[in-house]
C-alpha cells in the first residue's frame, strides 16, 4: 500500500500563487509516476500534471505555462507550483501515484485538498 499526504491548498485571489505538496510513504518502490488531478463541482476528475520517475512531465493544456510540477525522488515528494491562478482553477486537488505491480499499475490517491481562487 501507498499512502499519500497532501498539503498546501487554500484560498487565493485571481493572479495569485499556491504550492501543493504530496508525500508518499509505505510501499513506495516501483512507483512509476506521480501527479495531481483535480475535480470541480459537477465535473469529472481531470489530470493537471504528472511526472515520471525519470522526470518527464505532462501538463493539461489549461495549466501549461502557469503550473510547474517537480519531484524529489529522495524524499518521495512532488510539488505543484501554481502561478497566475484563475477562478476556473478552483477544485479539489488530488495527489496520485502509480505503482507498477507485475504487468499492471495500481493507482493510489490522496484525500484531496481544496483550492479556491476568488475573482
Amino acid at each position: 500500500q501507498v499512502q499519500l499526504v497532501e498539503s498546501g491548498g487554500g484560498l487565493v485571489q485571481a493572479g495569485g500563487s499556491l504550492r501543493l505538496s504530496c508525500v508518499a510513504s509505505g510501499t513506495i518502490f516501483a512507483i512509476t509516476a506521480m501527479g495531481w488531478y483535480r475535480q470541480a463541482p459537477g465535473k469529472q476528475r481531470e489530470l493537471v500534471a504528472a511526472i515520471t520517475s525519470g522526470g518527464r512531465t505532462n501538463y493539461a493544456d489549461s495549466v501549461k505555462g502557469r503550473f510547474t510540477l517537480s519531484r524529489d525522488n529522495a524524499k518521495n515528494t512532488v510539488h505543484l507550483q501554481m502561478n497566475s491562478l484563475k477562478p476556473e482553477d478552483t477544485a479539489v486537488y488530488y495527489c496520485n501515484a502509480g505503482r507498477l505491480v507485475g504487468p499492471s499499475i495500481d493507482d493510489y490517491w490522496g484525500q484531496g485538498t481544496q483550492v479556491t481562487v476568488s475573482s
